[in-house]
């Protein structure tokens, strides 16, 4: 796919978006729809990765924007970005399944990083991902996040996260200067 030839457009998430992104960050995590992509955490985590709840949360949450991706009129990606002082919170990135390997996630995460840095005036972007995730911790990397080292557990037990499939399960800190 030809990423060129692929128009995207971006807007901010409203209220009517919410079962659409619910519908598409379950199907880019989760189950065996999201083994179309390689950004699935089916292995690791099975249950919901979201729910209608959480995303209306970040949708109308003060200082965050759930950035909406659409192609062909319909949402292909979306992506949260919080201002939190210096810096911006990246999160609820995900990209349909389908669509996933085309170059589209290295342009969605440049324009989410060119709006945190035009938009608040940041100069960090930071992010947390399950540390096991090697393959997509490699992805960021590229794209110029590094690892702090800085880990947060896991909340096992609580099912909102996911159900987890192994013990070893933890978050680590990504930041990348914005410069």
């Amino acid at each position: 796919m030809d990423t060129a030839a692929i128009t995207l457009t971006y807007r901010e998430a409203t209220d009517a978006d919410v079962d659409a992104i619910v519908a598409l960050v379950e199907s880019a995590y989760r189950g065996e729809s999201s083994r179309a992509g390689w950004t699935t955490e089916a292995d690791i985590l099975q249950g919901r990765r979201t729910d209608r709840e959480g995303v209306l949360a970040v949708v109308n949450a003060p200082g965050s924007h759930l950035l909406t991706v659409e192609r062909d009129g319909g949402i292909a990606a979306c992506c949260q970005l919080e201002h939190r002082g210096r810096h911006a919170y990246f999160g609820m990135f995900a990209v349909s399944p389908e669509l996933q390997g085309a170059g589209l996630g290295k342009t969605i995460i440049a324009e989410a990083e060119r709006r945190a840095r035009e938009v608040w005036g940041v100069t960090e972007m930071h992010m947390t991902v399950i540390s096991v995730r090697e393959e997509l911790i490699a992805w960021y990397e590229r794209r110029g996040y590094r690892r702090t080292g800085e880990m947060t557990p896991f909340p096992y037990g609580d099912e909102r996260f996911g159900i987890p499939q192994r013990d070893d399960l933890q978050f680590e800190l990504l930041v990348k200067p914005l410069v």
